[in-house]
């Protein structure tokens, strides 16, 4: 049994934040140059050279990619043999947030209710999603999400009977419907399968997953192909002025379901796709 403070954790969480909001992962930064050296259209190409320099200015200056720095989503696998001491986990986590958000600089963007609003003036709570896994050490993943592309998701609770061109219809009609208002070029995370919750689950992880790496199984790796190519075909292009360039990356993640379901979830993220990780 290992031993692992609070203190650690908070720590690395307010470290994570500021570092999500200020460095694009590798993964989108190489494939926005990719779409760009493909795109035919001046004012694509130009909307995408201002990209790939506002996220590289950000980096330079230490800054953030963008204005929404994002609702703290918190992804924690923690080892089945580590023992967690000095307090209590939510608390480190938002402790985490609070630090990184009031330190860093960052908006703070998280209301105290959802209909009677009101600024908590902190970023917290964080939205926080626990793993037991083997091991002893904590993996910690955060995740900044703006919500002009958070609020173009969607779900879908489908019968069997739909099908595979049931699932495809529903990606490429909630793209198609987000139009501009994601800030496209966009990466899509798709889940499909579990429980109503699950599947949403599902689709936030697959936007964590590297838009490089496709899906394990053929089959889906597969799927993820066709889909992109039919998004890019749709011609909405980077921030909705026309173009090649509508999405960067799909991923799909998929789990059991059950026999008279087929749940599928779009979770649709801007083109600054932000995610830290940490193991500790």
């Amino acid at each position: 049994m290992r031993e692992i403070n609070v203190s650690e954790i908070t720590n690395t969480v307010e470290r994570l934040c500021i570092e999500a909001n200020e460095y694009l992962p590798t993964d989108v930064c190489d494939a926005i140059k990719r779409y760009r050296a493909n795109e035919d259209g001046a004012v694509a190409q130009s909307v995408l050279d201002t990209i790939i320099e506002n996220y590289q200015t950000a980096a330079a200056e230490q800054m953030p990619i963008c204005q929404d720095t994002g609702m703290a989503c918190v992804f924690l696998e923690i080892g089945q043999d580590a023992h967690i001491i000095g307090g209590d986990l939510y608390d480190a986590v938002n402790e985490g947030v609070r630090r990184g958000y009031t330190n860093g600089y960052l908006r703070k963007s998280i209301v105290k209710d959802p209909i009677r609003r009101g600024n908590t003036g902190d970023n917290t709570p964080a939205m926080i999603t626990v793993d037991i896994v083997s091991g002893d050490s904590i993996k910690i993943t955060v995740a900044p999400k703006g919500f002009g592309s958070e609020n173009m998701s969607a779900i879908r609770m489908f019968s069997p009977s739909a099908g595979l061109e049931g699932i495809k219809d529903f990606i490429i009609e909630t793209v198609e419907k987000a139009g501009p208002n994601p800030c496209p070029p966009i990466v899509v995370g798709v889940g499909i399968g579990g429980s109503f919750d699950k599947a949403a689950l599902l689709a936030k992880r697959a936007l964590l997953r590297p838009i490089d790496q496709p899906n394990a199984d053929p089959f889906y790796a597969a799927l993820e192909k066709e889909m992109l190519d039919k998004i890019n075909a749709l011609g909405i292009g980077p921030q909705g002025f026309g173009g090649r360039t509508t999405a960067i990356g799909l991923n799909i993640e998929t789990m059991p379901t059950h026999i008279a379901g087929m749940p599928c979830a779009i979770n649709i993220s801007c083109h600054v796709t932000r995610h830290k990780t940490e193991v500790i």
